[in-house]
């Protein structure tokens, strides 16, 4: 059984290391090689001590509190793997890191998956250079914990086993998890780790007209890495072609609140699962152009009520 960080006064340890380390130097002129192996054993557990003692035990007893103490001082930073290798004192930090993300529903965006949100333009980090990141990088993007994360894992383990297609399966992980926000880190692993899965979702927004919105494209209320599918249903065909740039823009001019009833974001709950939407003032289909002046902010009950009224 490996041996588990012991955690002590910092000053302590360093002193014992210092002294292994200096007594190292005689060894080193046997050249006897297990020797100097033995002698180095207590020095990488003194080390790892070390490390762990950095964290008061009374502010974080095991090495995944460690690690969520670490990224908690830190948040929205880039935290490199090294780092969390030290405060952890144990191997198989990477695992715990997965168990907070996992089990314990912390946002914690890997530099992998930071970097492939980055390329269609839905990480947008103040700061952070995500295309410049590495695989062992980590960012906590969301300070609040997400209770319902590990069913919502469960869900995307069950839907990641049934072999459908990239698309199919962030689709249907989506519509299970409705008004849920949900991590790109689950929808990463629901498309089985595939690169392209950034892709697939901004195809099923712009061409499939599903109401899937992230902090860039719509939701600022929303944390960075994270997405919601707002409502089970998808936006009408006229309405799928509008640029993003313009979408947001829009928004933005109308204070994301419902130019007809006032309706926004803040007032969603589960009774009433609206989500605002843009309507063509000048129908598209009647040439009407996808421009900010030819654009407002509904809610889908007040767009719903406006093409009603227009086919009566």
């Amino acid at each position: 059984m490996p041996r588990r960080s012991q955690q002590d006064v910092p000053e302590n340890l360093r002193k014992e290391l210092v002294g292994l380390l200096t007594n190292f130097e005689s060894l080193l002129a046997t050249k006897n090689l297990r020797a100097e192996v033995q002698a180095l054993v207590p020095a990488y557990h003194l080390l790892r001590d070390l490390g762990c003692s950095l964290i008061p035990r009374n502010l974080a007893s095991s090495a995944r509190q460690r690690i969520l103490y670490y990224l908690q001082k830190y948040p929205s930073t880039v935290i490199p793997g090294e780092e969390l290798m030290v405060v952890a004192g144990i191997g198989e930090w990477a695992r715990r890191v997965r168990e907070l993300r996992v089990e314990f529903g912390w946002s914690i965006v890997s530099g992998v998956t930071a970097k492939e949100m980055f390329a269609e333009g839905e990480f947008p980090a103040e700061g952070i250079q995500a295309n410049d990141l590495g695989p062992d990088d980590y960012i906590l993007t969301d300070i609040k914990q997400d209770r319902d994360a590990a069913h919502r894992w469960h869900v995307a383990n069950e839907i990641r086993r049934e072999g459908l297609s990239i698309r199919d399966s962030i689709l249907k992980h989506f519509r299970r998890n409705v008004g849920k926000p949900v991590t790109g880190e689950e929808l990463r692993y629901v498309a089985g780790d595939r690169q392209e899965w950034p892709r697939r979702i901004r195809e099923l927004r712009t061409e499939f007209g599903w109401p899937i919105a992230t902090k860039n494209t719509g939701r600022p209320d929303l944390p960075v890495g994270v997405y919601v599918l707002e409502s089970d249903r998808q936006t009408p065909s006229h309405d799928r072609s509008i640029p993003d740039p313009v979408r947001c823009a829009v928004l933005e001019r109308d204070k994301y609140r419902c130019t007809h009833c006032g309706w926004h974001h803040g007032k969603w709950n589960r009774s009433d699962p609206r989500h605002l939407e843009l309507h063509h003032k000048t129908h598209h289909a009647r040439g009407g152009a996808n421009t900010e002046d030819n654009l407002e902010t509904v809610c889908t009950v007040c767009h719903d009520d406006i093409h009603r009224k227009e086919h009566k």
